[in-house]
């Protein structure tokens, strides 16, 4: 994880206020009255706090956003941000307090007098999240994260409230980091290092070699990655922390795609190191499961390759043969994310016979003509699944949106030499991609095709992220996961 904040819940004690370096936060209700802290915070400051929340400024501050008070005489503190809470606020009216919390942060220590406030644990984790940086190839003198503190009446209580969720933002931290970092560092070597390093969080891992997907037929997966010196593997980690059949999450792990011989414009390429997202939103999860040791029995399975030209490259018009055994004609090498899909569904639901299944992908660049970067394309086969999910997302704030599938996409994959070809034309390209996927999802497993092409990763600020990597899905997943499979 890079440059966390450490939060920490604290006794109340006003006379700290007065010395108290970095910044100050302040939680004020949209009346603006002030708490016993406020009131002594109006005194040291002369007035100027309480003249602030009284005037006519502060009826125009949206609820989870703040006012600053930059260098407020008779205080030792660089800034007093007064942030408007109700006093029953909504999880997203909470977190967004504590991602305005963030940005006023910076670099510097923070207190934040909360008093009794509603949703602490909500306001932590937007904190947590907003003040992620990644730095890692950052050189030369480098900012170092201070704590934050949060002034509560009842500490004990809001550090046992807000261990599960900060957990969760552990897992979004870990998807992060690996969705950020370049593709010369996060090879699919080094991925599997850092899975196999998640054992220590309790989770059984296991690495799949070439020789081994190759004995199983994973034609289409190996066909992906021929033509890079960097291995393809599937990683396997499970979290058994019930019985029964598990959920199996599955992640498109590219962890570099030029679009192999069907060669990518250069324009933005860079960018493809993030088309190894749905791999990282599933080793995020698993993550969070672990570190909050979630009572659910849950596996991912993440397909590891790198999609590069080459002699050895995959060619236009090349058939490849799936772990299913159906054939598929290569139309374009840059439609390789489904291939490595469709071995390793097919491998999960062959070994594990999951109760349901989720793909993640940044899959196709027709979701984000049709969505935009605000949602994720889910397709499913099942309803009851399918609605669980969308609920969770909503309930943690994550853009999702049902596309249809249909048999008449199926027309589009007719191929005159295999069973299928891998894409259908530009029309509906994200619904012909999941109808490929569907292919290999078996009659009775419940089965959900997330698209976040256009989610994973970002350009500007979102309320919770930097700009780069979100970790879209890790809590809509970890929510999914407590509201419906947990025993």
């Amino acid at each position: 994880m890079t440059s966390p904040i450490a939060i920490s819940f604290v006794d109340t004690d006003l006379a700290a206020l007065e010395g108290a370096q970095g910044k100050l936060g302040l939680l004020v209700s949209p009346d603006g009255k002030l708490d016993p802290a406020g009131r002594r915070l109006s005194r040291l400051t002369r007035g100027a706090l309480a003249r602030l929340v009284e005037g006519p400024a502060w009826e125009k501050v949206k609820p989870g956003e703040g006012v600053v008070l930059n260098w407020p005489a008779g205080l030792a503190a660089a800034g007093l941000m007064a942030v408007k809470l109700s006093r029953r606020p909504s999880p997203e009216e909470a977190r967004r307090a504590g991602a305005s919390l963030a940005k006023f942060k910076g670099a510097e220590a923070l207190l934040v007098a909360a008093g009794g406030t509603a949703r602490i644990a909500d306001l932590a984790l937007g904190l947590a999240l907003r003040g992620y940086d990644f730095t890692t190839h950052k050189t030369g003198e480098k900012d170092q994260p201070q704590d934050a503190r949060i002034m509560v009446a009842k500490p004990d209580e809001a550090r046992a409230d807000a261990a599960a969720l900060l957990a969760v933002a552990e897992g979004v931290f870990f998807t992060r980091d690996l969705i950020n970092e370049p593709a010369n560092v996060l090879t699919t070597r080094d991925f599997a290092a850092r899975l196999e390093g998640m054992r220590a969080l309790g989770l059984e891992v296991e690495i799949l070699e070439e020789a081994d997907l190759a004995k199983m037929g994973m034609g289409a997966l190996l066909g992906v990655g021929q033509g890079s010196e960097s291995p393809s593997k599937i990683a396997v980690l499970q979290w058994k922390g019930a019985e029964g059949a598990p959920l199996a999450l599955i992640g498109k792990g590219v962890v570099f795609d030029t679009g192999g011989i069907s060669l990518k414009p250069p324009g933005g390429m860079e960018d493809m190191t993030m088309d190894m997202g749905g791999a990282g939103v599933v080793a995020g999860v698993m993550h969070a499961l672990a570190r909050r040791r979630a009572p659910a029995h849950v596996v991912g399975l993440i397909g590891l390759v790198e999609n590069m030209p080459s002699g050895t490259a995959q060619r236009p018009g090349d058939v490849v043969t799936s772990m299913k055994g159906d054939t598929i004609e290569v139309i374009n090498t840059d439609a390789e994310g489904r291939l490595v899909l469709a071995d390793v569904m097919w491998y999960a639901q062959d070994r594990f016979n999951p109760a349901g299944m989720i793909d993640l992908a940044t899959l196709t660049g027709a979701i984000i003509i049709a969505l935009g970067h605000e949602n994720a394309g889910v397709f499913s086969n099942n309803d009851a699944l399918c609605n669980a999910f969308l609920k969770a997302a909503q309930a943690e704030g994550e853009g999702a949106w049902r596309m249809p599938l249909g048999a008449a996409y199926d027309e589009k994959l007719k191929s005159r030499i295999a069973d299928m070809k891998n894409v259908g034309g530009r029309d509906g390209g994200a619904i012909t991609a999941a109808q490929f996927l569907q292919r290999f999802v078996k009659p009775e497993t419940a089965w959900i095709h997330l698209d976040i092409a256009g989610v994973a990763s970002v350009k500007s600020d979102t309320m919770l992220a930097p700009k780069g990597a979100t970790g879209w899905g890790v809590m809509a997943l970890d929510r999914l996961i407590r509201d419906h499979f947990e025993g």
